[in-house]
């Protein structure tokens, strides 16, 4: 396949094998023709489409109007290019915040339309649904092999560390850092008591190859293993694997959803046989990654 990886360069895309992962200044993803025109010259008979503004609830909160813009944009022209263009399939990226804030636990793609979602990121979950509308009323009008994928917290190498824009490990990994470099307290945004799913990136690419292959269903397929972490416990596992001996504390200013497990029995059932990365091992590298690449890493 030649495969179209948007967002090829990030946490998701950087553990997909393509060859095709342009850049920005190659194709503006936010601009219609400038897809079709890539797609036509790159003869791209599949996309996997990564690409997305996202952040954590901090950004998410402060940033709606644009959060819901960008991503609208970007998702709508992807697929209208892909079904102009005649790209057989196309893999799409969702995310547990589609779902609504009263949903009931396990998390079940069922729900996704069910209410609102939580309120601290309600633009960017409201744009991450149409991404899964858009894909079953093309599948519907015009026969396209549309699929999404929902899966739980992504970290990993290459991930955005930004303090601002990160989600909840690259951000605490950063912390952590900064904390121990200037011989200060490592704050936590929250009071660190919600918990949630975890998945390293190098999972994400191996079951996005598979689903790009073999998985032809409008029904989407969340990827996440059977494992909550309650937010403290990770940030005192990567004070831990860094060295910090300081202080760790919590502002108490936002925490967001308590919980959000999801039900993966539809993957398992698919890839019984899988295992996923264990979150110390995943974090290590991670942490690694990052200290190797401070210069250079998104932050």
């Amino acid at each position: 396949m030649n495969t179209l990886v948007t967002g090829g360069r990030g946490l998701v895309g950087s553990s997909i094998d393509s060859k095709f992962k342009p850049t920005r200044n190659e194709v503006d993803i936010m601009e219609l023709d400038s897809i079709i025109e890539y797609i036509g010259v790159n003869h791209i008979d599949s996309i996997v489409h990564c690409a997305a503004k996202v952040g954590g609830i901090k950004a998410n909160s402060e940033h709606l109007g644009e959060f819901y813009y960008e991503n609208m944009m970007m998702n709508t022209n992807v697929l209208e290019a892909a079904r102009i263009a005649g790209v057989k399939k196309v893999v799409s990226f969702l995310s547990t915040c589609v779902f609504p804030d009263d949903a009931i636990y396990p998390l079940t793609p069922c729900q996704i339309h069910l209410g609102e979602p939580h309120p601290s990121n309600y633009a960017y979950a409201y744009a991450k649904r149409m991404l899964e509308v858009q894909s079953r009323a093309y599948r519907d009008q015009y026969g396209c092999n549309f699929v999404t994928v929902i899966p739980c917290n992504i970290y990993g190498p290459h991930d955005n560390y930004n303090l601002d824009s990160g989600h909840v490990i690259p951000s605490l990994i950063h912390k952590c850092y900064i904390a121990k470099q200037n011989n200060t307290d490592f704050e936590i945004w929250g009071t660190g008591k919600p918990y949630r799913e975890f998945i390293y990136s190098k999972d994400v690419g191996y079951i996005t190859q598979w689903v790009l292959e073999n998985y032809n269903d409008a029904e989407p397929l969340i990827v996440s293993p059977d494992e909550e972490v309650c937010i403290s416990v990770v940030a005192q596992e990567i004070a831990w694997k860094m060295g910090f001996e300081g202080n760790i504390t919590y502002n108490q200013k936002m925490d967001g959803q308590f919980r959000k497990p999801s039900n993966n029995m539809t993957l398992k059932a698919l890839l019984p046989d899988y295992k996923f990365v264990p979150l110390e091992f995943g974090l290590k590298k991670s942490i690694d990654w990052f200290v190797e690449n401070y210069e250079d890493a998104r932050k």
